[in-house]
């Protein structure tokens, strides 16, 4: 190694160190837990031996299964609704220049930089206040209050990514198809929506993530016999941390991940395509 090469690289090891022990001190604890997961004792401190119990149980559990069902049906709905207003927000913040531009802009980031907690609050007011919602409605249908809690916290998300790909949008190119005779809704649907393509794929994945994910907001907003999967985690954690919480919690965090991963996969696809 020549001197120059030692020079950079005892410039970098203490860095890559602090990076090291950051990446171990907020991971461990994750690694920990999936691995008591498989543990055949009930004691989370005490290892017994390898098993796979506590994630067949875990398919015997209706309520469960249940909290489950509910949890997936909030998040596609609040997908679908967050990518359309979304989308349409952040196309409308593109295109138009209205006075207060920079108002509502800033405005469509409050929900990102908020805690959740008042959010959730003020979600909790809203419904029992202003907007009380009809009880005995059928399923899907009495998820609606966490539905609408959630499209209002998420679609943000869903508004900044789509707009960051609307930048490098050529818009020379929708009125080409303008010249042509093409409408406005024509071009925006034949043009626009396929270049927004990937970025319409990674806030759809970052809005089912986040709404799967979600707990305060949700906390705030279930009525008593509506019970997402996170809700029903924290009330088994309530009673004791067990290998069965902790199989519950793999599941979510491999779910997580898994999605969260494939959203950055699109967005890295959609960097390639762009670079020259």
């Amino acid at each position: 190694m020549s001197a120059p090469d030692l020079l950079d690289y005892s410039r970098r090891w203490p860095l890559r160190l602090v990076l090291a022990s950051v990446g171990l001190f907020l991971y461990l604890p994750l690694l920990v837990l999936v691995a008591m997961s498989f543990n055949d004792s009930r004691q989370t401190t005490v290892w017994r031996g390898f098993t796979l119990d506590w994630y067949a149980r875990l398919g015997g559990n209706l309520e469960l299964l249940a909290a489950l069902g509910n949890s997936l049906a909030i998040a596609a709905l609040a997908t679908l609704l967050s990518l359309l207003l979304g989308t349409l927000a952040a196309i409308a913040l593109w295109r138009f220049r209205f006075p207060g531009l920079g108002l509502v802009s800033a405005a469509f980031a409050l929900p990102i930089v908020v805690p959740e907690i008042c959010m959730g609050v003020a979600m909790l007011i809203f419904f029992a206040r202003i907007l009380p919602w009809p009880a005995g409605l059928p399923w899907p249908l009495s998820l609606g209050p966490i539905v609408i809690a959630h499209v209002a916290f998420i679609f943000p998300f869903v508004a900044v990514i789509v707009r960051a790909r609307l930048e490098s949008f050529n818009r020379e190119t929708e009125e080409a198809a303008r010249d042509l005779g093409a409408g406005p809704w024509r071009a925006l649907l034949d043009v626009v929506v396929p270049h927004l393509k990937p970025s319409l794929v990674a806030g759809a994945l970052l809005a089912f993530t986040l709404s799967l994910d979600d707990f305060v907001i949700t906390f705030f907003t279930a009525g008593p016999d509506t019970v997402t999967f996170p809700v029903k985690v924290y009330s088994m954690v309530r009673f004791g941390v067990t290998p069965e919480v902790n199989a519950v919690s793999t599941v979510l965090l491999v779910l997580t991940v898994a999605l969260t991963a494939l959203a950055l996969r699109v967005q890295a696809l959609a960097g390639e395509k762009l670079a020259p």
